[in-house]
């Protein structure tokens, strides 16, 4: 939560008017300020947080809002393991996909029986 100088609750239009001026200023795009917070958690991901610990920095009450939100990091973040592995093994690496937005579970490199 953040307060003016008073204490008393800042208006989110104040906020948002607050936090878009030094982003014009820095000729960075318009982005809410919520954005942030996806930002941050996709960024501790990708640098191996546990995704406990992700859930319990954002509040999320349960741990499948934060699965099922970050899904797709977590994907990406899977084919990208695939092909260092492939890459450990003098193999050629998993890439692209079908319409290559990252959004497929990792390809299956050996048949399962």
């Amino acid at each position: 939560m953040f307060t003016t100088a008073r204490g008393t609750p800042t208006d989110p239009t104040n906020l948002t008017r607050a936090f878009t001026t030094p982003l014009r200023k820095a000729g960075l795009r318009r982005i809410r300020f919520h954005d942030l917070r996806h930002s941050t958690a996709t960024l501790l991901l990708e640098q191996g947080a546990e995704l406990v610990v992700i859930k319990e920095l954002l509040g999320h009450a349960h741990i499948g809002v934060t699965a099922t939100v970050y899904a797709p990091v977590r994907l990406r973040l899977q084919r990208d393991a695939i092909d260092t592995l492939g890459t450990a093994l003098n193999g050629p690496a998993i890439t692209g996909a079908a319409n290559g937005d990252g959004d497929e579970p990792p390809p299956s490199v050996c048949s399962v029986r």
